[in-house]
């Protein structure tokens, strides 16, 4: 079972740039998500992938010497969730589906594998830190930075600085 939640049901497997597909896997499970339970379901499911697949990291890497393998994906997915949080809950305050925001999308997608590659400040701390939080720690970085900058984007495009 921590094979299957890390590798986030053998996504992780996928090649070339296992984290870029499991970015991508985590998009439509996101959207299935919003629309069943909202933003909210989103961010809770977002706090269990976490803690499920920090414990799930820490089964697999455990006595390895490898302490982040690139088949190691459910880092990826609670980062990517985090980058859409800015879209997911402007949807929901505007009353509109979350796919009319698909710039936001595109955005959130793109910004979180540039910052989870980059790893800069924060995020490659994370990454240094050689152990299951770090794995998981510094996509999530990632993802508020990701989210941060998804926001400021939204905040241009909109004209609130005009």
């Amino acid at each position: 079972m921590n094979h299957t939640i890390a590798t986030f049901f053998g996504v992780g497997h996928l090649r070339p740039a296992p984290g870029t597909w499991g970015s991508l896997a985590a998009l439509p499970v996101a959207w299935a998500i919003i629309q069943i339970v909202g933003f909210w379901g989103l961010l809770i499911a977002t706090v269990a992938v976490f803690v499920l697949g920090w414990r799930a990291t820490e089964a697999e890497t455990r006595g390895a010497a490898d302490h982040d393998p690139s088949e190691i994906v459910i880092d990826e997915v609670a980062g990517q969730w985090i980058a859409l949080m800015p879209v997911a809950y402007g949807a929901a305050m505007m009353g509109v589906d979350t796919l009319r925001l698909w710039p936001g999308w595109i955005a959130a997608f793109v910004l979180f594998r540039l910052f989870d590659i980059w790893k800069p400040g924060p995020v490659g701390w994370a990454d240094r830190r050689n152990d299951a939080v770090g794995v998981m720690l510094d996509d999530v970085i990632a993802g508020i930075l990701a989210a941060v900058v998804t926001i400021l984007l939204a905040v241009l495009a909109h004209g609130f600085l005009m």
